[in-house]
C-alpha cells in the first residue's frame, strides 16, 4: 500500500518476481547438502518467509490491482473473472504439482500416496525459473498505470490502436435493430470519445501548468 503509488505497480511486480527467484535458488542451491538436515535451522526459516514476503510484496497484490485499470470498461468486470479464475486454476495445478516434484527420487523417502518425484532441490529451481519467467513477461507486456486515471488508461489506448494519435471513433461491433438506432448510437459513442479526450488533454494542461 505505502510502494504502489510511489514506486509503481510494474516495478513493484518486477521487484517481487526478482526477489522470489533470488530466494527459490538461494534454497535450492544447498538444499540436498544442508538445508535437507537443518530445515529448522533459522537462516532457513528466514529464507521461507523472505520468499513470501516477496511474493506479497509484488505479483500477489499487483496481480489484484492491474485487470482492474487496464481491462476496457465495457468488459472489465468479466475480464476480470477470467483472469481470477485463470489465477486460482494455476495456483491449483502449482500446489498440487509441486507435492509431487518436491517428493524424492528414491522410492524409500517417499511420503505415502505420492510416486516418486525429481527432488525438492530441483523443485524449488523451477519455480525459480518460473519466477524469472514472469519478471520477463512483465517488463515487456505489462504498462505502468501509475497515478493514472481510468479514462487516461483507456484514451492511451484507443490511440494506440488508431497508430497516428489523431481523434478516430471507434465503430460499433454490434449489429442495431434500425438504421435509426445506428446514427443514434454512433453519435452518442462519438460524444463519450470525445469528453474522455477532452478530459484527458485538460489534465495533461493542468499538470504542465502545476509544474510551471
Amino acid at each position: 500500500v505505502l510502494l504502489i503509488d510511489r514506486t509503481g505497480r510494474r516495478r513493484l511486480q518486477m521487484a517481487g518476481f526478482f526477489l522470489m527467484a533470488a530466494f527459490l535458488f538461494a534454497l535450492a542451491g544447498p538444499y540436498d547438502h544442508y538445508w535437507r538436515g537443518n530445515a529448522k535451522n533459522a537462516w532457513y526459516i528466514v529464507l521461507y518467509a523472505l520468499t513470501f514476503f516477496s511474493a506479497n510484496l509484488g505479483p500477489n497484490t499487483t496481480t489484484f490491482i492491474l485487470p482492474a485499470e487496464l481491462f476496457p470498461a465495457r468488459f472489465r468486470s468479466t475480464c476480470h473473472g477470467i483472469s481470477a479464475a485463470a489465477g486460482k486454476v494455476g495456483a491449483l495445478v502449482g500446489s498440487v504439482g509441486f507435492l509431487w516434484a518436491s517428493q524424492s527420487r528414491d522410492r524409500g523417502d517417499v511420503q505415502a500416496g505420492y510416486e516418486p518425484g525429481i527432488g525438492m532441490m530441483y523443485a524449488l529451481i523451477i519455480l525459480g525459473a518460473i519466477s524469472l519467467l514472469g519478471l520477463v513477461v512483465t517488463y515487456f507486456f505489462t504498462p505502468e498505470t501509475m497515478r493514472r486515471s481510468l479514462e487516461e488508461n483507456e484514451s492511451e489506448r484507443d490511440q494506440n490502436q488508431d497508430g497516428d494519435g489523431g481523434m478516430c471513433f471507434q465503430e460499433l461491433t454490434l449489429t442495431p435493430k434500425s438504421p435509426g438506432s445506428l446514427v443514434s448510437s454512433h453519435i452518442i459513442l462519438q460524444k463519450k470519445y470525445i469528453c474522455a479526450v477532452c478530459h484527458l488533454r485538460l489534465r495533461r494542461f493542468s499538470k504542465k501548468n502545476t509544474y510551471v
